[in-house]
């Protein structure tokens, strides 16, 4: 578990950063190579990471969390800041991809509600495996080295 308590937003936001820390093509191909010993293909480390990107999944996916089951109009409260057809379109590819199930009862106003799947929610300790990951990243070397240079030379 991560040492902060954290809002879906405030976790999301932390797994952004550190799927930002490892963009790229590059950085994939070394994180592959380093997992030699497991039996991953690089193709499918790519799509892993292209499942859970965009700006509104990983809320989503956090304000789903622990079983819940949501109304459209109950994610919609809970993430403000998002448009309705965005909304539409991340839950859509989180349901194509097998991480979120919807559920359309046959009422008068429709109600449809959306859920983690069972694989959906397996999710879970690996995001906030990298979110505590991401908490932990040492100040860089860069910003160390132009604080160096900023001192006055000693006398």
């Amino acid at each position: 578990m991560s040492k902060h308590q954290h809002t879906p937003a405030s976790a999301a936001v932390g797994i952004e950063h550190a799927i930002r820390m490892l963009e790229g093509r590059w950085k994939l191909v070394i994180l592959f190579h380093l997992f030699g010993g497991r039996k991953l293909r690089f193709s499918d480390l790519e799509h892993a990471i292209r499942m859970l990107e965009g700006r509104w999944k990983l809320v989503i996916l956090f304000h789903l969390f622990g079983g819940r089951k949501l109304r459209f109009s109950d994610l919609e409260r809970a993430i403000p800041a998002i448009s309705q057809k965005m909304l539409i379109q991340q839950l859509r590819q989180l349901e194509r991809d097998g991480i979120v199930a919807r559920i359309v009862h046959a009422q008068v106003p429709p109600k449809v509600e959306y859920h983690l799947t069972k694989w959906g929610q397996s999710l879970c300790p690996a995001l906030d495996e990298l979110l505590t990951w991401a908490e932990r990243q040492p100040s860089s070397p860069s910003a160390s080295q132009s604080a160096k240079a900023s001192r006055p030379p000693r006398a």
